[in-house]
């Protein structure tokens, strides 16, 4: 039997009513592979900009779509809400992968993810040369995310959101280990850089949103991990970063933070645009404590080579003070469930 949640006729006809078009449905298919755009839709549809609007919009409309802006683009994504998605999941995913259409759409639309990655390559590379002159100067990343992956241990990770995610790395650990998985960074560059990424190492259902890490959109108690790796130097006033970062922690949840230890290699100011060199173990635990977590944890990883340009990685573990809570599954994790 139906329990009293399940969607009711109307509802569901209304979603339905809202699927059954050639273009919309196609539409659909496609945002099961990931977010994509209006540029990305009008290119692998051949259809014009405001057709592909009025569908959008009618997708959600129906809440069978979600939209977000990035700066002057929107990315559309299928929604997490329970009854819209509980209705049309089914469906896409009964969906006959073989048809020609939809394999025509899929086709096109690794063009698109190719074009877009080699964009986003070519931007990398612009900041490689300066990014490898700082790699030099500590731990291999191979060292530092193995004691990211050990600081975290085995406690599961249900909703995780990574602050000032740049290329998307720290969603390439820890996606694997999360129900959801979020990233949030101020450059529309730097997400399509991330994106392309994250494409190319086969990993979907990553949320990517445009936003300042001051004032993450994100509603209270939303995440039991919330990651901010290697961001609070470029940044004014980290002690407000953490405070808003501990906003987002659910209760018993977790921070963790990566940056450099206290150093004095000046010329990051100048040609990396570093506002702190680095950080005390006690300067970040004190943020911290302030934001009402314990800092459970500081381990410095040293570079392996000697010299006197050093940089050391410190990662800082915060724990909420509060009592973790069973809280309800949402649609997106039983979806992952």
């Amino acid at each position: 039997m139906p329990d009293a949640a399940s969607p009711s006729l109307d509802l569901t006809l209304a979603i339905l009513r809202a699927a059954a078009e050639e273009t919309r449905l196609r539409i659909l298919a496609l945002l099961t592979e990931g977010e994509l755009s209006v540029s990305d839709f009008t290119d692998i549809l051949g259809q014009s900009q405001p057709r592909i609007s009025r569908h959008l919009k009618l997708l959600v409309e129906a809440g069978l779509v979600e939209r977000h802006r990035e700066g002057a683009w929107a990315f559309f994504r299928l929604t997490d809400r329970s009854d819209a998605s509980r209705i049309i999941r089914p469906m896409l995913d009964g969906l006959n992968r073989s048809d020609p259409l939809l394999l025509d759409d899929r086709t096109r639309l690794e063009a698109v993810r190719s074009q877009r990655s080699h964009a986003a390559q070519a931007f990398f590379s612009r900041l490689a040369p300066e990014w490898d002159r700082i790699r030099s100067l500590h731990a291999p990343e191979s060292t530092v995310e193995a004691a990211v992956l050990d600081v975290l241990g085995d406690k599961p990770i249900r909703n995780l959101v990574d602050l000032g995610t740049g290329t998307g790395r720290m969603l390439q650990l820890l996606a694997p280990r999360a129900l959801r998985t979020v990233g949030l960074d101020a450059s529309h560059a730097m997400l399509s850089v991330a994106r392309a990424n994250l494409e190319k190492a086969g990993l979907r259902g990553i949320e990517l949103r445009q936003g300042d890490i001051y004032a993450p959109p994100f509603p209270r108690d939303t995440f039991d991990l919330v990651v901010i790796h290697q961001v609070l130097h470029y940044l004014d006033d980290p002690a407000r970063a953490i405070r808003e970062a501990s906003r987002l922690v659910a209760p018993g949840g977790r921070i963790l933070v990566v940056d450099f230890a206290a150093h004095n290699l000046e010329f990051l100011r100048e040609t990396q645009a570093h506002r702190r060199l680095g950080f005390t173990p006690e300067q970040v635990a004190d943020w911290l404590d302030e934001a009402g977590l314990d800092c459970t944890l500081n381990r410095q990883i040293a570079p392996s080579k000697k010299g006197d340009e050093q940089l050391i990685v410190s990662l800082w573990l915060g724990q909420d003070r509060r009592v973790a809570t069973d809280w309800p599954l949402t649609a997106h994790d039983r979806e992952v469930a």
